[in-house]
């Protein structure tokens, strides 16, 4: 896995988790925006999967577990479409809280992630 695209990848999660946690905590409701900047972290998880995929192909082998990986991959990438699924639904200002939790959660599966893929710390 490529370090800088892993760390470009949390990077959009934290801001994304900050604007939500901000926004939820000033009474608003998800606008577009918050909604938007999880599918932006969402995005980066469907290349984050191609990478995965092509990685080992080209002679770049994880070092971790791959059943840990995978699960942490499937976990991040259900969160964001979960929680813009609850906070269309339910439209208030706890669920733009929750989009920002879930944006969270991600940027610490993905440096799981790549501590799996590249050095296997205990």
């Amino acid at each position: 896995m490529i370090l800088w695209f892993t760390i470009a990848q949390i990077a959009v999660a934290v801001v994304a988790g900050l604007f939500c946690l901000i926004a939820g905590l000033a009474g608003r409701r998800p606008s577009d925006f918050s909604v938007g900047s999880l599918a932006l972290v969402e995005v980066l998880l469907i290349v984050q999967v191609i990478v995965a995929i092509v990685a080992p192909l080209a002679g770049n082998a994880p070092t971790g577990d791959l059943l840990e990986y995978w699960v942490y991959l499937v976990s991040a990438a259900l969160l964001p479409i979960g929680g813009v699924l609850w906070a269309l639904m339910e439209r208030s200002r706890w669920s733009t809280v929750i989009l920002g939790v879930a944006a969270f959660a991600v940027a610490v599966m993905l440096w799981r992630m790549q501590v799996i893929w590249t050095i296997q710390i205990a």
